[in-house]
């Protein structure tokens, strides 16, 4: 017994002096300043991820569907294949065309040919007819000669027109017997087979922007005055991602069994997991902003009355009943008990007693602590 009492004594000389030492050093904690903060009052909404572009995209041309690189799932790129027809009866027509613009093209030199015999001939009988030298019936023939050329010569030039116009469509359905993606996205739906008669207009895929997407939100009609496009929204999907979005457009359109109208918001980014129909809650702001008083969350400790908070004064932790209001973001809204300015602690505050020195961690310490760590190095 008397070697156990010794042992104690023993090991109390020895912690005593580092657990006193202790006693007199200051608290090591974090803090933070209390600010100032804009916060609006919001309505949380449901809603729902929505494409802006979604199209079925269609063929121009009809004929046989030779080829279908893509399937559904498929991601694609702007100008991207899609479906390839048959083009041997658009070659033959092509080939026409040409042929036909090359006859135009001869039989315009003819009549040019004879537009300018006519023109002659015409000017030689305006001067005989001058001199009497022919009758007056046969100028007019030579009159009525150079009209019919001048008409054949135009007919002639129309033909060119037409043939240069059958040409250019030949070619418009020779270029377009190639369906091409109108914007990148991904292949939600097939709807053609390689060897199907496809007409035109029919459709061959369905195409989802999936770079392009918002969210809709069916809004009550009572707050709807109060909303205001171009206004930041804050708000997550059913996975915890959060969202940023900008409210765009109210639709003039009303669901009379809620009471509610569908509102669209632009998705400041669109992640690659985001799906079309996917749920999002939205804290959608009713109200003008206004500026509040708020402190971070960590700053606040549980009491028996209510909330309270550490506030660094001149080395001491000095408690501060807080009353508070809304959450915003990660601080809360300070109703009373601490003004703009003051250094709360943030951690290390759990075990903080009223009064107790404490050296701020993510800053010089203020000289209140430093003059009180001196006399316990001392002692």
């Amino acid at each position: 017994m008397r070697c156990r009492k010794f042992a104690f004594v023993a090991l109390l000389a020895i912690t005593l002096p580092a657990f006193l030492a202790a006693q007199g050093r200051p608290a090591g904690v974090q803090t933070d300043l209390v600010e100032m903060a804009e916060m609006t009052e919001t309505v949380t909404v449901f809603g729902q991820i929505v494409a802006v572009r979604e199209s079925d995209v269609a063929t121009r041309v009809a004929g046989i569907v030779n080829e279908v690189p893509v399937q559904i799932g498929s991601g694609v790129a702007a100008g991207d294949v899609l479906a390839r027809m048959d083009t041997s009866r658009l070659e033959i027509e092509l080939r026409s065309a040409e042929a036909e613009l090359a006859i135009a093209t001869a039989g315009l030199e003819v009549a040019q040919a004879q537009a300018d015999r006519a023109q002659t001939a015409f000017a030689r009988a305006e001067e005989l007819v001058a001199n009497a030298s022919i009758s007056t019936a046969q100028f007019d023939d030579r009159a009525s000669d150079l009209a019919a050329a001048l008409g054949g010569l135009s007919e002639a030039q129309a033909r060119i027109r037409a043939a240069d116009n059958a040409i250019e469509l030949a070619r418009y359905n020779f270029d377009n017997a190639i369906v091409r993606a109108p914007f990148d996205g991904i292949v939600l739906d097939v709807a053609t087979q390689v060897g199907q008669f496809a007409s035109s207009g029919s459709q061959v895929a369905t195409l989802l922007d999936t770079g392009s997407m918002e969210v809709e939100a069916n809004v009550p009609s009572r707050f709807i005055a109060a909303l205001e496009p171009g206004r930041d929204v804050m708000g997550e999907n059913d996975a915890g991602t959060a969202l940023t979005m900008t409210l765009r457009a109210v639709l003039p359109t009303e669901f009379s069994e809620t009471r509610t109208r569908p509102v669209r918001f632009s998705l400041t980014q669109v992640d690659p997991s985001f799906a079309i129909g996917q749920p999002v809650t939205l804290d959608v702001p009713i109200g003008a902003a206004r500026e509040v008083v708020v402190v971070p969350k960590d700053a606040l400790v549980q009491a028996r009355g209510g909330w309270t908070a550490f506030v660094n004064e001149e080395g001491k932790a000095a408690p501060r009943t807080v009353t508070i209001g809304a959450a915003i973001g990660d601080t809360f809204e300070v109703v009373s008990g601490l003004a703009p300015g003051d250094e709360v602690v943030v951690r290390g505050n759990e075990r903080l007693r009223p009064g107790q020195d404490i050296m701020p961690m993510n800053g010089p310490p203020p000289a209140a602590a430093q003059a009180g760590t001196a006399p316990a190095e001392e002692g």
